[in-house]
């Protein structure tokens, strides 16, 4: 998608309130991957991302900018944790396995569209194969009709949903489990491991048409699409388009204790190669990290960006910082987002015959009291909205529902707000003493 670094910016807006700078360096490292993509051979060998560390408190658009970012250009992006890494050495999650995730979740992509291109094809196939298993099933019910015509018209009320709910006993592909190796290690698909060696088992399975019918189309879309060249391109998107999210990165800065436990600075050095540029071994193939773009991230609060090690500092040459959020975002998130938090409540419980309102009122109470708890106990960003939230509507959710009622107009306004919000305001009140 050919976006400027503003279109960019005019779609994240769409999501994630305020957090100009951060939106502004993501556009920037988006637009560069486009301008490189157009340069000659030589010259895009040269030009590697301009990686990018995020520091600010939880809840404030991190890890949401990096996703819709993602999410905007259809990139492969994973996101991960820091923390769950150990140095080279200790049992637990190597560091490449972020690079292998890359490239499934690239892989995916990819055989998603290659999917999509062929499901007209695979439809027809799968149809006609549906058809075959309801004539035998049927065949009392022909009576004189020609075996053309007949088909034709289970055809017909097949694509109509007329048998959408019938059991039927299908052959169907027989999928090898996956396996863990270890606890919290990767799930080891012994099928995909070993291929061809392994014969495709079938199996005799009772199932709905309709469930049926979604597996023959994924069997008839596999044997149309061209395996190796998915494989191919998806491993040209993960070095070319890949984003790696690293959340919690200040967890493992700082100075050594001295305790014998899993170095913190050792997960560095090994990251590092990763950043910098090297190529990890996938089942797909062998992928170049040189071109992948990182964005990293962490609250900071104990330790500083400088207390990562210099090496792994110098990779991230662009640092923004997120602000806290004020009274004036949270008015925004709740209101002037696409799927804002009071549309999703509203459409919740307009399942239960509940029409919910919000009068401007209520939407600044909300507003002010999810500011005021964030500054006088833990800021945990646009997180704390989920909390006020929960807690206001608490009596409507669990009074809503149970039986056909007429649609009940519900207004939520300040007074509404303050008198159900009166425990969480007062203990607010009283923080405001402690020392």
């Amino acid at each position: 998608m050919n976006l400027s670094p503003k279109q960019i910016v005019n779609e994240l807006n769409r999501h994630i309130i305020g957090q100009e700078e951060a939106k502004k360096a993501v556009a920037i490292a988006l637009r560069n991957r486009y301008r490189r993509a157009q340069l000659s051979p030589e010259l895009r060998e040269e030009i590697t991302p301009k990686n990018i560390i995020m520091k600010g408190p939880t809840g404030v658009g991190k890890t949401e900018i990096a996703r819709r970012l993602a999410k905007l250009v259809k990139a492969p992006f994973v996101k991960v944790e820091a923390t769950k890494y150990t140095e080279v050495g200790y049992v637990g999650k190597d560091v490449e396995g972020m690079v292998r995730d890359l490239v499934e979740c690239a892989y995916r992509l990819v055989k998603d569209e290659k999917s999509a291109e062929v499901r007209l094809k695979a439809t027809d196939a799968a149809e006609k194969k549906m058809v075959k298993l309801l004539a035998e099933l049927k065949k009392a019910d022909r009576g004189e009709t020609a075996r053309e015509a007949f088909e034709a018209n289970l055809l017909d009320s097949l694509r109509k949903g007329v048998f959408d709910g019938l059991v039927i006993e299908a052959d169907v592909r027989d999928e090898p489990k996956s396996m863990e190796l270890m606890p919290g290690g990767a799930a080891i698909n012994l099928g995909s491991i070993f291929g061809e060696m392994l014969p495709t088992k079938r199996k005799k399975r009772k199932l709905t048409v309709k469930e049926a019918m979604q597996l023959f189309i994924a069997e008839e879309s596999e044997k149309l699409i061209d395996e190796d060249a998915v494989k191919d391109e998806a491993l040209r998107r993960a070095e070319n388009d890949g984003i790696i999210f690293i959340d919690e990165i200040d967890k493992i800065a700082g100075k050594e204790s001295g305790n014998i436990d899993v170095s913190r600075e050792g997960v560095q050095r090994d990251i590092l190669p990763i950043v910098e540029g090297t190529t990890v071994m996938t089942k797909y193939g062998a992928v170049k990290t040189d071109y992948i773009l990182f964005i990293a991230a962490g609250a900071f609060h104990v330790s500083r960006v400088e207390d990562l090690i210099p090496e792994l500092q110098g990779r991230f040459p662009v640092s923004v910082e997120l602000k806290s959020l004020t009274k004036e975002d949270f008015v925004q998130i709740l209101t002037g987002t696409e799927h804002s938090l009071t549309q999703q409540y509203a459409v919740l419980l307009a399942v239960d015959n509940i029409d919910l309102k919000f009068t401007p009122d209520a939407i600044e109470a909300i507003a002010e009291i999810s500011e005021e708890i964030n500054l006088t106990s833990e800021d945990i960003g646009a997180r704390r909205l989920h909390t006020v939230m929960e807690n206001l509507l608490e009596d409507i959710s669990f009074n809503a529902g149970g039986g056909d009622y007429p649609v009940v107009p519900v207004e939520i306004n300040r007074s509404y707000v303050e008198e159900h919000l009166k425990n969480m305001t007062r203990d607010r009140n009283l923080k405001k003493y402690v020392l």
